[in-house]
């Protein structure tokens, strides 16, 4: 299916794109291709292809969540550069 360079304006137009003459060119031919392509696989018999819901097989990516020794809170607050009542005082980065 080949587009016209006056659908591409529409489609630019609904897009609110502006396109060079150049660009109009460009992409009318390369819409069209793409269209050609979609064209050919829609023709492709996929009757005895089953449905696939998930195209690549799922895993974890967590690692397992393994019980251990925290920070040492004395260690923590003598590396921070501030600190008051036993938490680390960061600089307020929110305005009001």
């Amino acid at each position: 299916m080949a587009l016209t360079r006056n659908q591409v304006e529409h489609v630019a137009r609904l897009a609110r794109l502006s396109l060079s003459e150049a660009e109009k060119e460009t992409y009318t031919e390369q819409l069209s291709r793409i269209l050609e392509h979609v064209e050919s696989m829609n023709r492709l018999d996929t009757s005895n292809v089953p449905p696939t819901y998930q195209a690549v097989a799922l895993q974890n990516v967590l690692r397992a969540d393994q019980p251990h020794q925290s920070l040492d809170r004395d260690k923590l607050l003598a590396q921070a550069p501030d600190h008051e009542a036993g938490c680390v005082k960061v600089p307020k980065i929110t305005e009001g």
